[in-house]
């Protein structure tokens, strides 16, 4: 309906303009909605962008663009509003034509092309295999998933990828953990299990499989342990026992390294897939370093003369680009930092010739992104194609009671306890209520509820409430002809109208959730059009005697559930037909 009530605007400034009566036309006619009905159903301020250039006041230029409109079937009137705002207020034929574009369209309403011929590439969650997803990770699962699915329906070409953190230090310390609690399990333990060390129960599990696997193989090690500093010391005592592993064990390492490894990844795949959030690619980090591609990354930021060697240390002038000090690339021990590897995954994906790249962080993250965009720029990559959504983490509530997360002490929810506990639609709808950069008060207590208070049990009923309709009827023996059978113009009634507005706004909505990163738009919007629904099926009679008012109001219910199920889609949640 924008679209025809643009296209008359634009004849009024074409007659205006061929008349001499304003200089030009601008190239695109912003046509807002205003924010209540009574003021109409679009306004346009063209009057006040063009009074200056034409020396006249603004109201006066606007009486003379609402005169040369063209006649419309869609446009009933016309206000001149406060300055001079025009206010346009549509026929009810507007509003019918919405609800056979719904009944036409169907799974596709909503759905736009803007993204045709970009391909973009989605890197979410990547949290270091090093323990089972918690509550934290959820969110940004459920806001990537969410923000991909919205991104095709606005016809993006979406690459979505988890980065696997298989190659750095935390890895080690877990391949650490792991082998202490397989020495506590054969009683050889020497000393108490160092602090920084991973400490949550499934270490322990992980330990008890690798001495199923190997038996005491293993245990060699711990004899010839150096004296190490008392584990107190945290990572000089850790650091030592790695270095000491790695030597003693040889070949084995890899086996014990891989014991953690590949459990932990294999649950966070299973979690993942589990709560509907689907990857086209696992990139291992590992493959980066064997590839040669860190070297190959870290040798070009030097030839660039960005880089210098500092105690034995290489590091990457980054403030020489407004970061706070600069970063290492490689240790005094010769091993890359975390910050290497990432400048040679960015400057890979950029190879893979993807349109744009988005990462999502946590929120911890912030000052992380000036110093890779930084490499990126020194590397010769246009850094303004890598855009970062910075997700914080969500707070868990139990009624009023905060619930503590410690990922290296163990205590924490885990992604899949949630799911058990509340089920994935609710999961998926909650977490993606706030903005990504806010922070979020996960209810525990609320996401069980079957109320109205729960938000998305509030949308699915409002779903389930229009098959339930089609089921009276059809236990009556009333049937609904084909969308293009049904006479829509009957549907005069303000309520019906209203309901009928709240469906228009869908692709719109569609458009501007893709374009701002914000799946919340779709929650929000899913709430606001169940509620115009309940409100129109507590105060209309739906199933009347008469057949044609019956069909159309059917028609505007279908449409109704039709749309809900189409948001839901986007944000990964179901659309029950019964509840």
């Amino acid at each position: 309906m924008k679209a025809f009530v643009s296209q008359a605007l634009q004849g009024a400034l074409q007659q205006l303009h061929t008349q001499g009566r304003i200089p030009g036309i601008p190239a695109t006619l912003e046509l807002d909605r205003p924010k209540q009905v009574e003021h109409g159903h679009l306004a346009s301020n063209i009057a006040l962008l063009l009074a200056r250039a034409t020396g006249r006041k603004p109201r006066d230029l606007a009486a003379d663009i609402v005169a040369a409109l063209p006649a419309s079937e869609w446009i009933a009137r016309t206000e001149i509003a406060g300055p001079g705002f025009i206010n346009f207020f549509l026929q009810p034929a507007a509003f019918h034509a919405v609800i056979h574009q719904v009944r036409t369209e169907q799974d596709r309403f909503g759905a736009n092309q803007n993204g045709t011929g970009q391909r973009l590439q989605l890197e979410f969650v990547s949290a270091n295999p090093t323990g089972p997803l918690h509550v934290g990770h959820g969110r940004g699962a459920a806001y990537g998933a969410s923000l991909a699915n919205i991104l095709r329906f606005n016809g993006f070409d979406i690459f979505c990828e988890y980065y696997v953190n298989d190659a750095g230090r935390q890895m080690d310390i877990l391949a650490a953990s792991v082998y202490l609690r397989y020495l506590e399990a054969a009683g050889a333990l020497p000393w108490p299990f160092p602090e920084n060390g991973y400490r949550g129960g499934y270490v322990r599990e992980i330990a008890a499989r690798l001495r199923q696997l190997v038996g005491d193989r293993l245990q060699h090690a711990a004899a010839r342990l150096p004296n190490l500093p008392e584990m107190s010391d945290g990572d000089i005592a850790i650091d030592t026992l790695i270095a000491h592993l790695k030597q003693s064990l040889g070949e084995d390492y890899r086996t014990l390294h891989s014991a953690g490894l590949d459990e932990i990844l294999a649950d966070i795949r299973d979690d993942l897939e589990g709560f509907g959030v689907h990857y086209e690619r696992w990139y291992s980090e590992r493959s980066l370093m064997d590839a040669g591609a860190v070297d190959t990354a870290v040798a070009a930021l030097e030839k660039a003369g960005h880089c210098y060697t500092h105690e034995g240390a290489l590091w990457f002038r980054a403030t020489a680009f407004d970061d706070d000090k600069d970063r290492v690339l490689r240790r005094d021990n010769g091993a890359y930092t975390y910050f290497a590897s990432d400048v040679a995954y960015h400057a890979e994906k950029f190879a893979r010739g993807f349109t744009h790249v988005i990462d999502m962080w946590g929120a911890d993250h912030h000052g992380y992104v000036p110093r890779v965009k930084a490499a990126l720029r020194t590397l010769g990559l246009e850094d303004e194609r890598l855009e970062v959504v910075l997700v914080q983490f969500a707070i868990l509530y139990r009624a009023t009671e905060k619930v503590s997360m410690s990922t290296r002490a163990g205590e924490f929810v885990t992604l899949r306890e949630l799911r058990e506990e509340v089920g994935n639609d609710a999961a998926r709808f909650f977490y993606v209520l706030r903005r990504a950069d806010q922070h979020l008060d996960f209810d525990l207590e609320l996401a069980k509820k079957h109320s109205e208070e729960n938000p998305v049990f509030y949308i699915q009923y409002a779903h389930a409430r229009v098959y339930s309709l089609l089921r009276q009827a059809a236990e009556k023996g009333l049937s609904l002809p084909a969308a293009d059978g049904v006479d829509l113009e009957i549907l005069q009634e303000p309520r019906e109208i209203a309901l009928a507005d709240v469906l228009w706004r869908f692709p719109e909505v569609v458009a501007t959730a893709a374009r701002d990163r914000e799946p919340h738009q779709i929650a929000f919007y899913l709430r606001e059009l169940a509620a115009a629904f309940h409100t129109y099926y507590n105060s209309t009679r739906i199933l009347v005697a008469e057949t044609p008012l019956r069909h159309a109001r059917l028609t505007l219910c279908l449409s109704v559930a039709q749309t809900l199920a189409n948001g839901l889609r986007l944000l990964g949640v179901s659309a029950p037909e019964q509840m």
